[in-house]
């Protein structure tokens, strides 16, 4: 089977697309016939070896994938050959990625993909929309009613927050870096957007929540806490999903008399059960139209090397060459 898999850590130019043998699924295992997979911010830092793991040779890049069972091994209950799927929290914790034609599955990770849904769409939504729900629900416990903020509205987990705020019945603000994703703020529902190039957050968020937003959703890799726990109701809860280097001054005194929370959290460490009870809402949302994959760029697997260092140039160097999630097609 074809494959981007690599053998060492390194740079984009380590991956290699190459045929390798595949596997037999085991015990409560699928083997997937992959039709799309999609680039994430952490594929880049396993790749490059910021994030320490004990990686198979060859190891195959990748967390996402949305395709067809071709088989099944013993014990699987929830599965069956010829159901179309999609799956998430690959390529991590000692299991093999994605980024192949077939890859090997346990069934806790997989999730039934309605017919009118693309596996393109499902692919681009799957770590993202996982991220997206663990954050706003069992970390803010976001309700009906609540305002959110999300800075950075237009970008893979980012357009996931939004859309699924606005589904809960919250107000969203959300920011963008120029009118082009402003106008996409608002396409996806949000309530207002704003260009913090040529606006500011702090001004136009107050202007707009004179009381405070409930929750505020940071994604960006250095965060202001200052501004942010100004920006915070009473009770806010704020959101921390990047910036794993990040050591910013964190303003105590305001934030404990507002009796405000943080919460940080990784998709990763999240358990089998809390996975599949947001993947099930996000089936819902998506078969119903209230949660649209943000595609930015389809590329074929053998440029999975140009996929990364695209993605790393967002997510590491600021470029805002991307607007939205990379997906990998496999015919």
């Amino acid at each position: 089977m074809k494959a981007a898999y690599i053998k060492q850590t390194g740079g984009p130019e380590v991956i290699q697309i190459a045929d390798i043998e595949s596997t037999e699924p085991g015990f409560g295992e699928v083997r997937i016939r992959v039709h799309a997979v999609s680039v994430n911010p952490i594929d880049t830092y396993v790749r490059g070896g910021a994030i320490a793991s004990d990686l198979p040779s060859p190891y195959i890049l990748g967390c996402d994938a949305a395709g067809v069972i071709e088989s099944i091994g013993e014990g699987v209950q929830h599965c069956d050959v010829g159901d179309r799927v999609w799956c998430t929290n690959q390529g991590l914790q000692g299991r093999q990625g994605t980024f192949a034609e077939l890859i090997v599955v346990h069934e806790n990770w997989c999730y039934p993909l309605h017919d009118h849904i693309s596996y393109e769409d499902a692919a681009a939504c799957a770590l993202v929309g996982i991220t997206a729900h663990l954050g706003l629900y069992r970390e803010a416990r976001l309700e009906a009613g609540e305002t959110l903020l999300c800075i950075g509205g237009t970008g893979g987990v980012g357009s996931m927050v939004v859309q699924m705020a606005k589904a809960t019945g919250a107000r969203v603000i959300a920011t963008a870096s120029n009118a082009d994703k402003q106008r996409q703020l608002a396409e996806m529902g949000a309530d207002v957007a704003i260009n913090y190039n040529s606006e500011s957050i702090k001004e136009s968020v107050q202007l707009a929540a004179p009381k405070g937003v409930n929750v505020f959703w940071e994604t960006r890799r250095e965060p202001d806490f200052d501004q942010a726990i100004e920006l915070l109701a009473n009770r806010g809860r704020m959101v921390l999903m990047a910036g794993r280097d990040a050591r910013p001054v964190f303003p105590v005194g305001p934030f404990y008399v507002k009796e405000c929370s943080l919460h940080g959290f990784v998709m990763f460490k999240a358990t089998a059960v809390e996975m599949r009870a947001a993947a099930e809402e996000i089936n819902r949302w998506m078969a119903n139209g209230k949660l649209k994959a943000n595609i930015a760029h389809r590329m074929p697997l053998e440029a999975a090397g140009e996929a990364h260092r695209l993605q790393e140039s967002a997510t590491l160097h600021s470029s805002g060459r991307l607007n939205g999630k990379i997906v990998l097609t496999i015919t």
